[in-house]
């Protein structure tokens, strides 16, 4: 990104727009003053209240990173929340006043020594907006605020930044690919570009008058959707994973129980509920990595071969080429150093040839869209990069089945229909995929199969 000139006024509630990987979280965390210096190089000058950012004084601005996880300082709920104002010298009495008044407006109703280690990723989502609305900052910094949220949890973390703004009077820029969720709550839309801004404006101008552009360019425009892919007619083939009184939890803690799932060759289950509802937890169970605290979760022998009918009791190796997850966390997959070295892991632990591996590579760097980005570090890409990334990589070993989580998480419009475009012949050829996902157009794009989780 070069060429930035913006002048944001206080109290101006701002919605930033781009295409993923258009710099829109590297400019909140420059608004922030967080930016480290071995991420890049920064020309211009930078101001907050007439102060160079990194300078600004300390809770004047608050960020939600992108990550959530990231921001999960202490090791329960109520200390976390309280961890902020508690640095910047907020009296003891008042941080307790602020810390249950912050988490009810989130929607978290957990104990305060609830461990935040067992959050869910939407639910950590809600602990970090707490956190910061907890801090009372003058400059409000959020980066996909909403994209783990359950709808409930959309409209709950929606309310409490309006009523925080009308409190406080804050100003607010928000990241978000989906345009309709923040549209009426902002009073300016910024459009980034590779270049610089590409539209500005009030939201009705900006996404009146140049929609369909927007829309071509990846946003999020209602008005024009991204186009679902034809898929071929889903058969009823024979199970491959059949769960029968499925229970599933962390250690001996039970999360759900009495589950009963069939996850078929050429069909999509997806996984669905409010966060907190077991989604995850239910998602590596049967990817085999985690497993059963009851029930039976079984293998068809199409699926397992020699490897045995328990897939939490197969090697590495042996799953590799039966069942590929995606982690909500993109960056807890990667374990090399450049985008092509981690496509390559797969392939190169099945001893392939190394045109097979580099043909099978180059496809998948071109189906989604990270070929300008092979010789990158994975760790440097943006949210919606690393989310397409940690979707490669399941798929460079070819699996039978697929299982992903939250796998549309910060992608844009265009990276979405090709991500979902990619699945849809995935199925066609027979692949069984389970999603666990809040995305309702993934679900009406491709899902045969819908469990709901209450």
């Amino acid at each position: 990104m070069q060429g930035l000139d913006l002048d944001i006024a206080a109290g101006e509630r701002v919605l930033l727009l781009g295409a993923s990987g258009s710099g829109k979280s590297t400019v909140l965390r420059a608004l922030a003053g967080v930016s480290a210096e071995d991420e890049g190089e920064q020309v211009g000058a930078l101001t907050i209240d007439g102060v160079p950012a990194a300078s600004a004084p300390r809770g004047r601005a608050g960020l939600m990173l992108q990550d959530p996880e990231s921001q999960v300082v202490l090791a329960r709920v109520g200390d976390d929340v309280a961890f902020g104002p508690e640095n910047l010298g907020v009296s003891r009495e008042e941080i307790w006043r602020r810390v249950p008044a912050a988490l009810e407006a989130v929607g978290l109703r957990l104990p305060l020594e609830h461990p935040t280690s067992r959050l869910s990723g939407g639910q950590k989502q809600r602990l970090a907006l707490a956190g910061l609305l907890a801090m009372r900052p003058g400059l409000l910094l959020l980066d996909e605020p909403t994209a783990e949220l359950d709808p409930a949890g959309v409209r709950e973390v929606r309310a409490a930044v309006e009523r925080a703004l009308e409190r406080t009077g804050a100003t607010l820029v928000v990241v978000e690919h989906r345009v309709a969720i923040w549209r009426d709550l902002v009073d300016r839309v910024i459009v980034l570009g590779n270049d610089g801004v590409v539209a500005d404006g009030d939201p009705a101008s900006v996404l009146t008058r140049e929609g369909a552009g927007l829309a071509a360019r990846g946003i999020w425009v209602p008005e024009h959707p991204p186009a679902h892919p034809v898929r071929a007619r889903a058969t009823e083939a024979a199970p491959l994973l059949t769960a029968e009184s499925l229970a599933v939890g962390y250690g001996r803690d039970v999360v759900r129980d009495d589950l009963e799932v069939t996850v078929r060759a050429g069909r999509l289950t997806a996984l669905v509920g409010p966060n907190g509802a077991g989604k995850s937890t239910l998602a590596n169970t049967l990817a085999g990595l985690r497993a059963p605290l009851g029930g039976t979760l079984t293998a068809a022998p199409a699926l397992a071969g020699e490897a045995g009918p328990a897939p939490h009791r197969w090697r590495s190796k042996q799953l590799l080429t039966r069942i590929g997850m995606v982690f909500q966390n993109p960056e807890h997959q990667f374990v090399a150093r450049t985008v092509r070295d981690e496509l390559e892991v797969g392939p190169r632990a099945l001893r392939l040839g190394e045109t097979q591996t580099r043909d099978r590579v180059d496809a998948l760097l071109a189906a989604l869209r990270l070929d300008r980005l092979a010789r990158a570090h994975p760790f440097t890409l943006s949210g919606g990069e690393q989310r397409r990334l940690s979707v490669a990589t399941a798929l460079a070993a070819r699996p039978a089945v697929v299982v992903l989580d939250e796998p549309t998480f910060g992608q844009d419009s265009v990276t979405w229909a090709e991500l979902v475009r990619l699945l849809a012949e995935l199925l066609d050829d027979g692949v069984a995929v389970v999603a666990a996902t809040h995305d309702a157009e993934f679900v009406s794009a491709l899902a045969d199969d819908v469990l709901e989780l209450t």
